[in-house]
């Protein structure tokens, strides 16, 4: 009788608990009907026809209103040409990841990421060897009347003496110009460049764009101190104790940006023991704020401000601080937009974008969404050992 007894307690515990699982999985998947626009016309659209068994696709599309539907701003395709002059293609030469385009003296600007030579990997000596493309690397830059024909005129940062935190590599250049400085920041390698190094951010700064600079002693940036690697193998990135916050290995793909008073310098995370995870490498951006462009620079607390992205590519908008999201994670090939510069949110998506993408900074970013994509500067593989710099041009999906 007692044992009875338990058991049907038990049952009617267990069918509690799945009727509770139940109505938690139907309010997850699938909205209320409560404020639905089911009009004849708005179901036709939508080419729904049984208004009385809907899916959760269909309650989620009922809900968008006709701004969502009919505006394209945020919405684009592009196209990839070759430039001349300095930009054609080099057999030997990697010129790669051009900064954004400013203009002085009637001519525009841009730096970028150039060496010479094969890439030799990691097997090797990686104390000669050049084991990645933007290995062994300084940051150039060139100028141009047209956009089209450009001059390389020289080294704008190399790489810094034998134990500094630049001696290996510098590369990944971005521009900012306030109040009559000019401002570099960049990616830096020092020592030997093995799969466990963590790359850092460095910056320098110059009263004109031809220079000479003036380089930061110390980086502005650092990966977080939190990740534990599994073993002394410094070729094995994946092993680990613990991976750490999101940028507990490398700090990438600079750009500072001047808003609301402060300095936001927005970068690209990458974690200790990297996962491959929605079909893309698991990668983040970051932001860090200062009061002025040397810094110093304080992590946001709300970092990562992405679950998706590769190369930052960011400029101000409406107000705020839009982004175009690409390669790696759930929302890739998204632009989206932050009113704070912080919380940002999905508002277009594409079908594919350019890499590592030079904005045209010389043109009103806040007259329309995508003003600063109508053209610009961006990289492409002739094959794994060499790259060059192009040009792409935008256009409106309709």
């Amino acid at each position: 009788m007692i044992d009875s007894l338990k058991f049907s307690i038990v049952m009617i515990l267990f069918l509690s608990f799945l009727a509770s699982c139940s109505d938690r999985i139907s309010t997850l998947s699938a909205p209320p009907n409560e404020g639905l626009d089911l009009s004849d016309e708005k179901l036709d659209f939508l080419g729904i026809t049984n208004k009385e068994k809907l899916s959760s696709a269909s309650k989620r599309a009922l809900q968008w209103t006709d701004e969502q539907l009919y505006n394209n701003d945020w919405y684009f395709e592009y196209s990839i040409y070759d430039l001349d002059g300095d930009f054609a293609y080099e057999e030997g030469v990697v010129r790669r990841d051009p900064s954004a385009m400013i203009k002085y003296e009637g001519k525009y600007y841009t730096w970028y990421t150039k060496s010479t030579g094969q890439t030799d990997g990691f097997k090797g000596d990686i104390g000669k060897d050049k084991v990645f493309p933007w290995d062994r690397s300084d940051i150039w830059f060139a100028t141009s009347e047209d956009g089209i024909t450009w001059k390389e005129k020289g080294v704008a940062i190399s790489r810094g003496e034998e134990g500094e935190y630049d001696d290996r590599s510098v590369f990944t250049v971005e521009i900012l110009v306030h109040e009559g400085t000019y401002y570099l920041c960049y990616q830096t390698v020092g020592g030997l460049y093995n799969k466990r190094v963590k790359n850092q951010i460095g910056l320098s700064w110059s009263k004109s764009p031809d220079g000479p600079w003036t380089k930061s002693p110390n980086p502005i940036l650092s990966p977080s101190d939190n990740g534990i690697w599994k073993g002394d193998d410094l070729q094995d990135r994946f092993s680990v104790i613990q991976k750490g916050d999101f940028d507990s290995h490398k700090v990438h793909d600079p750009c500072i940006l001047h808003y609301k008073g402060k300095f936001y310098l927005y970068y690209k995370g990458e974690q200790m023991g990297e996962s491959i995870t929605f079909g893309g490498r698991q990668i983040r951006h970051g932001v860090a704020i200062a009061d002025h462009p040397r810094g110093p620079y304080i992590k946001s607390p709300y970092n990562p401000i992405s679950n998706s992205g590769h190369e930052i590519c960011v400029w101000p908008f409406n107000g705020g601080i839009a982004s175009l999201i690409t390669t790696d994670g759930p929302e890739r090939n998204t632009v989206q937009w932050a009113k704070d510069g912080i919380n940002f949110e999905i508002m277009g998506a594409v079908k594919d974008s350019p890499k590592a993408i030079g904005l045209n900074r010389t043109v009103e970013s806040e007259k329309e969404p995508l003003e600063v994509l109508g053209w610009g500067l961006t990289h492409e593989y002739k094959n794994y050992n060499y790259q060059y710099i192009r040009g792409f041009k935008t256009r409106k999906k309709k």
